[in-house]
């Protein structure tokens, strides 16, 4: 067998330099250019869709629960389109007619006899619309219930003027039943034309306040 070292004296021993110290039977493994040696498999994360629910919401979506019908709070009096209350409006209507019919006592041609207007008293021989003997304190008490208009600012002002000025309305015509037409206590004065207006006056103004009262509380309720 030939040697494998050369030996070049005594001390020195080299291999041999044409002797391949490889083992013929090592197998080199070859890795592909650009090859990781790692896993490059999929990757173990999960990639698939969320877990998260991505269907509609849970929330429900009906209607409401709210009650969506007529409020429950009270109406209140009935109430018309311009706002107020038939008892206002009745209140309105009556000051209108009293503050009208004050104006005409003092015009001529509305009020006959106008020459013969007196301040108070059988004196006055004045007829207005040539019905109803008037004198100035008579056209004067027209005027004032003509605050009728300014009463119906509110519901119970308007009660308060119609049933209040029906009672006095209604002593008026009484009283005007029972005085002497010629005499001086008729100061206003007074005759059967005026006291029949003063009844249906009165009569008039205490069913509208009493009415008007009525059907404003029944729709307050409602």
């Amino acid at each position: 067998m030939a040697s494998d070292f050369d030996f070049q004296g005594p001390g020195v021993v080299k291999p041999h330099p044409k002797k391949n110290w490889v083992n013929p039977d090592a197998r080199q493994v070859a890795f592909p250019s650009g090859a990781s040696r790692r896993r490059s498999g999929p990757s173990r994360e999960r990639s698939g869709p969320s877990r998260e629910p991505s269907g509609p919401s849970r929330e429900p979506s009906g209607p409401s629960t709210e009650p969506s019908g007529p409020s429950r709070e009270p109406s209140g009096p009935s109430r018309t389109r311009t706002g107020r209350s038939l008892l206002q409006i009745l209140a309105a209507l009556f000051g209108l007619v009293f503050l009208l019919g004050g104006v005409g006592g003092f015009i001529p041609g509305v009020t006959s006899n106008y020459a013969e207007l007196e301040l108070f008293g059988t004196d006055s021989k004045a007829e207005l619309l040539g019905l109803f003997r008037i004198s100035i304190l008579h056209n004067i008490v027209h005027l004032l219930f003509g605050v009728g208009l300014l009463a119906a600012a509110s519901a119970a002002a308007s009660r308060a003027y119609l049933i209040g000025g029906g009672v006095v309305y209604l002593g008026v015509a009484a009283y005007g039943f029972v005085v002497d037409k010629e005499s001086d206590a008729n100061f206003l004065p007074l005759n059967d034309t005026d006291n029949l207006l003063h009844v249906g006056l009165s009569l008039g103004m205490i069913a509208a306040g009493v009415l008007g009262t009525a059907l404003d509380r029944k729709s307050s309720r409602a």
